[in-house]
């Protein structure tokens, strides 16, 4: 691998621990796979707990006296809701209400913020607009690495080896955590639907030893090895930025009008378009579809969703759910097909052509 992608501070231990492939997420490694079979990684996640490296969630950092007004910039949320210990879901959008980024908020304090950034160059954009702006603010990247704990007995584990002030902590929160003589800052969050935790270690250095620490408290528990589970995610309508959406779509289409202020009580980046959007209504929907044939072949490029001759969507993530006995996937869906229970084809790209329906996110 080429050191334009870069290690995290826990590539060594998950290079140790039989990791059998990455994806790049950010310009760093993302551990894809470390059990035989993706099913096999998908009922332990349900019953027990992994510890993934998702270092990849890059901190954007933004301080001083204008950082508050930078962030909201950015997004349609209302941030000023936000109280220090919060962590906001914000979408972050273009002049035209594009999504530049789905990242999680912290706010640290009221002059200081971190954007954890699914795959785009956030740090690039914030950088430019403060200085178009004008604004006191200064943008970074600290060094700071997010490792997951993730699963059912994340807490137990957790509460074991930190303290039991960790069950009390609220999901979308953060609190704090004492690791080597360190603050760190945990939050009860994840890529997953089955509960679980997230610290964002400050101080690369630190890596080895907070992943040996929850590894060795992690054996009384089943813990392994583990990254973003497939069909746990399809499953839990947990979108991935790239697949499910880019710059052309927009928070209405993927289910996020709730997290738009469209009222002008405040303003943003996008705010007219956004107003447009919503005045005028979506062509498209994210959707799940249900569909039968056997296990499906992976998903590497887009799968037209046909109603007779008509196409109505495409399926840009699909697996073989084990628990539904059937495919599952997510797709945009036309404005009059996208209702819960339309009968459509998904032609797969081996050549099979597989009957289905609309279902809603995420799947029952």
């Amino acid at each position: 691998m080429s050191r334009r992608i870069r290690r995290t501070p826990y590539t060594d231990r998950v290079e140790q621990a039989g990791v059998r492939g990455f994806s790049v997420v950010n310009h760093m490694l993302l551990p894809k796979a470390f059990q035989t079979t993706v099913e096999q990684d998908y009922w332990h996640l349900r019953e027990h707990v992994q510890l993934w490296d998702v270092s990849c969630q890059r901190q954007v950092q933004i301080t001083g006296p204008d950082a508050s007004t930078l962030v909201q910039w950015m997004t349609p949320r209302n941030i000023a809701r936000a109280k220090v210990g919060d962590c906001f879901y914000i979408p972050i959008i273009d002049a035209q209400g594009g999504l530049i980024n789905d990242p999680v908020m912290l706010k640290l304090a009221e002059d200081c913020f971190w954007l954890s950034i699914a795959d785009s160059d956030v740090l690039l954009y914030a950088m430019g607009l403060a200085l178009g702006r004008g604004w006191d603010v200064e943008v970074s990247e600290p060094d700071v690495s997010p490792l997951a704990i993730q699963g059912p007995k994340a807490e137990d584990l957790l509460a074991g080896l930190f303290g039991a002030h960790i069950r009390d902590m609220g999901f979308f929160k953060y609190g704090w955590i004492d690791f080597q003589g360190t603050k760190q800052l945990i939050a009860r969050s994840g890529y997953s639907r089955q509960g679980g935790f997230e610290i964002y270690l400050n101080g690369g250095h630190l890596g080895p030893a907070l992943w040996d620490a929850i590894w060795d408290a992690g054996q009384a528990h089943r813990i392994t090895p583990g990254c973003p589970n497939l069909i746990e995610r399809i499953e839990g309508g947990l979108l991935s930025y790239g697949n499910e959406f880019t710059r052309e779509n927009n928070p209405f289409e993927i289910g996020h009008g709730k997290f738009c202020v469209i009222d002008g009580s405040i303003d943003y980046v996008g705010r007219a378009a956004l107003q447009n959007i919503a005045a005028n209504g979506v062509a498209r929907e994210i959707r799940g579809v249900k569909f039968d044939g056997g296990p499906c072949p992976t998903c590497s490029k887009p799968w037209p969703v046909m109603v007779g001759d008509t196409r109505v969507g495409q399926i840009t993530s699909a697996i073989w759910s084990p628990r539904l006995k059937c495919n599952v996937g997510q797709s945009m869906i036309d404005r009059g097909f996208w209702d819960a229970g339309q009968s459509v084809t998904v032609h797969a790209q081996d050549g099979t052509v597989r009957s289905g329906h609309v279902s809603l996110l995420p799947f029952a």
